[in-house]
């Protein structure tokens, strides 16, 4: 089993963005934001997770996927760890991501991870794990404790101030981990819900410029 991804930006590029949707999202949704990216030199990745998603009011949408399911009832304090759709995911993932740069041509080194909500906690979860040139967590909340990188790298944390799903305290007990672990963290919060905005992509895009 392997993941499923589509594709966008140059295919000749030597820079690489991958981005993981959110719970009961899927790739074509975070694909959207490709044409507002405009970014040179970087090709653009979005997979699939590898679970269906089960409609759940406005939480869910035809087609949705998700890396693990989330109880009816539960905080973002909860470790999701011992879910076996979570370990599942997680292999899932790394295997993928450490086969991409047979596929693309583009080392991790030139790499950045991102993902949204609980795509970003699957970022903070797996990509510290893998020698990325930069990880980006928008409203993206951690599984439990956050391991060292094994490789230096900046992290950009986005949040709004205003998000009803995941609080901004997880973002700013984000922000005071990773900076224990002694993350160059680059840390932006705006007067939003949940959801990446236009203000959201000005600040990835620059991050992503800055970066590789």
């Amino acid at each position: 089993m392997s993941l499923r991804a589509l594709s966008a930006g140059d295919a000749t590029a030597s820079h690489l963005l991958i981005l993981l949707h959110g719970w009961g999202a899927n790739a074509q949704d975070v694909a959207g934001i490709a044409p507002y990216m405009q970014l040179a030199n970087y090709q653009m990745v979005f997979p699939d997770a590898p679970h269906a998603h089960k409609l759940t009011g406005s939480m869910g949408a035809p087609g949705g996927r998700m890396w693990y399911a989330l109880p009816d009832i539960f905080d973002f304090d909860q470790s999701f760890t011992h879910q076996t759709d979570l370990q599942q995911s997680r292999q899932l993932l790394l295997d993928w991501l450490a086969a991409l740069p047979n596929k693309t041509g583009i080392p991790l080194e030139n790499t950045i991870l991102g993902g949204f909500s609980q795509g970003g906690a699957m970022v903070l979860d797996v990509g510290m794990q893998l020698p990325v040139a930069g990880m980006m967590v928008l409203s993206g909340y951690s599984h439990g404790p956050i391991s060292s990188p094994i490789s230096p790298r900046p992290i950009l944390l986005v949040h709004g101030i205003q998000d009803p799903v995941v609080p901004i305290t997880q973002a700013h007990q984000n922000k005071t981990d990773l900076t224990a672990l002694s993350v160059d963290v680059d840390y932006h919060e705006f007067n939003m819900g949940h959801e990446i905005s236009l203000q959201v992509l000005d600040v990835a895009r620059k991050f992503c410029e800055d970066t590789v």
